[in-house]
């Protein structure tokens, strides 16, 4: 019996292996019971039907146990793991998820495996991408590039290179995971544009849309209009949950960095509709944030606040720290709408001390910018404060290309300069915002800046 004899049984697929695998054990034929085990756990899988898949390939697990010492026992039992981690990783199960990705990497060292080793090496990159911790996470990418280089293996190629480029938006080098990004989806024509190649889900659409999410970092918002259509078009054509996700988080980002929020807002809460309804837990956090966010910029703090205390609670619960200083700047900045300001700067240092922990640049860049919004608003503005912090953000985003928050941040000193009659390096900073915005077609934010000059040319 083979896979064929799966075909025509849609979700019912599951099932049928699962009895197949039961009446193989009764018969004591382990081999084939853990065949169908397995088919059973690929099954629901594929329908995203995650909890049904562990358990599937955990009982496949339990059963290869019970076969004869070998090297095909010790592969099957790598290969398990590393199944049994994509389910986890989706279920945001991730202390669990690294437990299974030691015992793998322990028993495809004892094998002296290089493709199985290289696999665990992408996935070990994966997770301390996710919990932060970027000097392991490049040191377990490097190896995965390594031992993938002679076996002229692409998938793991393309997987490593898609989680370096994460680390790499993490550390503010934005320049280096476009390089990456850009490097896949050329990678990724042809029969591979279809593929997941061992991630959650469709590589091409991955790439895209990290790509996107990278270029709105950085301004480059006309450029991530082809590669954002493209991965929405993909991802709808596949009818893939998460691809969907991914596409419509992509969208979102995009728009809230370039201040289109009627299209952040429908992108983000597609997403988040379709994560509720899929139960894709780790991806909570990753959509709800934004979507915070966005709320916050449309003035509606009150809706951004369960959102992203939601977020940040279980980003935490799940050690999925990804983005987490991020997601606090934004909890931040729906407490200072609300004129919350000693929560809204609790947040802010909060964000700043954990980007300095983790070397994460950009989004210490955003932490600084918070508090000067913060020191601006107090009831006796903290002038040279605040001047003083978005002095610090405009340096470092200057230095790390972050062409919106650049702009964002010459418009809180000039704002501040107006306000205490600073009319020279008012001018100067507002016209440096107004250039910046027009040039990013960044419009949210024009008519309140271009008031604020037109007092300035006033009183000047």
């Amino acid at each position: 019996m083979g896979v064929r004899e799966e075909g025509g049984y849609g979700a019912r697929a599951s099932e049928r292996a699962a009895v197949l695998a039961g009446h193989f054990a009764r018969g004591g034929d382990v081999r084939r019971a853990v065949y169908y085990l397995r088919q059973a756990g690929d099954n629901a899988l594929a329908r995203s039907a995650y909890p049904e898949a562990v358990a599937y390939y955990e009982h496949a697990l339990a059963a290869v146990e019970q076969l004869p010492e070998s090297r095909d026992r010790q592969e099957q039992a790598i290969d398990l793991r590393l199944d049994l981690r994509n389910v986890l990783w989706t279920l945001g199960e991730l202390g669990r998820l690294y437990i299974t990705l030691q015992e793998a990497e322990g028993l495809a060292e004892a094998l002296g495996d290089p493709h199985r080793l290289g696999w665990v090496s992408v996935y070990l990159l994966a997770h301390f991408a996710q919990v932060c911790d970027p000097d392991r996470a490049l040191a377990a990418g490097q190896r995965a590039l390594t031992l993938a280089a002679p076996l002229g293996e692409t998938s793991l190629t393309v997987v490593t290179q898609h989680y370096l480029g994460g680390v790499y938006r993490s550390l503010g080098e934005y320049q280096r995971a476009v390089e990456c990004f850009h490097t896949n989806i050329a990678c990724l024509d042809g029969a591979l544009h279809q593929e997941r190649l061992g991630l959650p889900g469709l590589a091409s659409v991955f790439a895209r849309s990290h790509l996107v999410v990278t270029l709105a970092e950085c301004g480059a918002f006309a450029a991530a209009r082809a590669p954002e259509e493209e991965g929405v078009q993909i991802a709808e054509a596949a009818q893939h949950p998460y691809s969907r996700v991914m596409a419509r988080w992509a969208v979102g980002v995009r728009a809230l960095r370039q201040g289109d929020l009627p299209k952040a807002i429908h992108g983000l809460e597609q997403a988040h509709a379709l994560v509720q309804e899929v139960d894709l837990r780790l991806l909570v956090p990753m959509v709800a944030a934004p979507l915070g966010a966005a709320y916050t910029l449309a003035g509606r703090p009150a809706d951004a606040v369960p959102l992203l205390e939601q977020a940040v609670t279980q980003a935490v619960a799940r050690q999925y720290l990804w983005d987490q200083a991020l997601r606090v700047v934004w909890l931040g900045e729906a407490y200072l709408r609300l004129g919350r300001l000693d929560e809204a700067s609790a947040q802010a240092q909060q964000a700043l001390a954990f980007s300095a922990a983790h070397q994460e640049r950009g989004h210490a860049a955003y932490a600084l910018w918070l508090l000067g919004e913060v020191a601006a608003q107090q009831a006796s503005p903290e002038a040279a404060q605040a001047a003083a912090y978005y002095q610090q953000a405009l340096a470092l985003a200057e230095e790390l290309g972050m062409r919106p928050l650049v702009a964002h941040c010459n418009r809180g000193l000039g704002m501040l300069y107006a306000a205490t009659s600073q009319w020279e390096p008012a001018r100067a900073a507002l016209a440096a915002t107004l250039a910046l915005y027009r040039a990013m077609a960044m419009t949210f934010w024009l008519p309140q800046t271009e008031a604020v000059v037109a007092q300035v040319e006033a009183r000047g």
